[in-house]
């Protein structure tokens, strides 16, 4: 097992009842004393003292098995919440699985269900339809489509502050990402074809001629050193390197595609009726994107791998990795306003170059309907990344 597996847990376990000081005995011999009812209350006085200071001290940071039996006796009710992803459990959700598994949703009142996306499997029209409450997101492209036709769903938190989607060359064939444009084919998959490959052309100078389809298979870039394919960061240079090959990795988000990615919507009508279950929801998710970025891990990788035995502990360990190094999760705005951040004037220029690329007519998108930082911002989670990374 990796050692980032054995990085401790921020939750301190509550202190063993056989480690406790015991309270003094009321038979312990005395001194002769002419007020005994005086000094018997004194003593009784003393030993409630006592045990009040040894309740607080384990009560402070109280341990889920407390906070449950807490809540039990107060009968209080954990808010329901069903969180939809885009695909199959992975790596790129682990925050969320993180938050899931080590009780940090439990915390923050919520009983949440996540339910898998996958090939066959389409989340997105369930959350407009009332069957989900929020949903993970690509990039904000799906917010703008969603704005633009009068959909009332809203991102409220990015939790990939920079896109992971790549261009994937063999390595040495191509000098930079300049020389790119000098490909002969470039595999693009579709939804690809009408977005980030339509800011390529425009921003970058690449040519429908370069364009052919991607179908999700490497075997064509495996045969070819000097073809040219899109990919995920933590995903498809995976694979080729486990194929033997040696795969050169151009992130997009270094080249000015600015969009955030893995955003959470939600409907309007819950911000508008229920913005505490919200806030609740965002912040709790980012304490679980801290745990999974920066401590014990561990509970993610178990329901993850329970959720898609696809997934082994060395492709999470990969995902983690580029995540980390690629300053995916956690860069930039977010490192002082916590995972999650938004920066609106970000989005609105982001917005402006997908206009120059054709994707949008002016006007086309009203962005306040499209995207909020309400709920982002606060700087939730920053200490605890501290603590974690001392």
């Amino acid at each position: 097992m990796p050692a980032d597996h054995a990085a401790p847990s921020p939750m301190m376990p509550p202190v063993p009842a056989h480690s406790r000081s015991p309270l003094p005995h009321p038979t312990a011999s005395r001194a002769p004393n002419r007020a005994p009812r005086a000094r018997g209350k004194i003593r009784r006085l003393a030993a409630l003292a006592v045990m009040a200071l040894l309740i607080a001290s384990t009560s402070a940071t109280p341990s889920l098995a407390q906070e449950r039996a807490q809540d039990s006796a107060r009968g209080k009710a954990r808010d329901k919440v069903s969180f939809g992803t885009n695909w199959r459990a992975q790596g790129g959700h682990g925050g969320f699985y993180q938050a899931q598994a080590d009780g940090t949703y439990e915390r923050y009142g919520l009983d949440v269900t996540i339910v898998q996306g996958g090939p066959q499997v389409n989340n997105r029209p369930l959350l407009a339809a009332g069957k989900l409450d929020f949903l993970m997101a690509g990039n904000l492209l799906h917010s703008f489509d969603n704005a633009r036709n009068d959909i009332p769903t809203i991102a409220v938190a990015a939790f990939f502050q920079r896109d992971p989607q790549i261009l994937m060359a063999h390595e040495g064939v191509y000098a930079d990402f300049a020389a790119l444009r000098n490909a002969r084919t470039i595999l693009i998959g579709k939804d690809g074809q009408f977005s980030f490959w339509q800011w390529l052309k425009s921003e970058h100078g690449f040519r429908d001629e370069q364009l052919r389809p991607y179908a999700f298979n490497l075997g064509p870039f495996l045969k070819d050193d000097k073809l040219v394919q899109q990919g995920y960061a933590s995903s498809e240079p995976y694979t080729a390197l486990s194929q033997g090959a040696r795969p050169q990795v151009f992130l997009l988000a270094d080249h000015g595609w600015s969009t955030y990615s893995t955003t959470v919507e939600t409907r309007a009508e819950l911000i508008r009726t229920k913005p505490d279950l919200v806030q609740r929801f965002v912040d709790a998710s980012i304490i679980g994107w801290v745990n999974f970025l920066y401590g014990d891990h561990r509970p993610a990788y178990q329901s993850i791998r329970q959720a898609n035995p696809e997934m082994t502990d060395a492709l999470l360990d990969y995902e983690l990795k580029v995540f980390r190094e690629r300053g995916i999760a956690d860069s930039g705005d977010s490192l002082t306003r916590g995972i999650g951040a938004i920066d609106m004037a970000r989005v609105r220029g982001f917005h402006d170059k997908m206009i120059k690329a054709g994707l949008y007519k002016p006007g086309d998108v009203d962005i306040d309907k499209a995207v909020t930082d309400r709920f982002v911002n606060k700087g939730i989670g920053v200490d605890l990344r501290k603590t974690l990374t001392r």
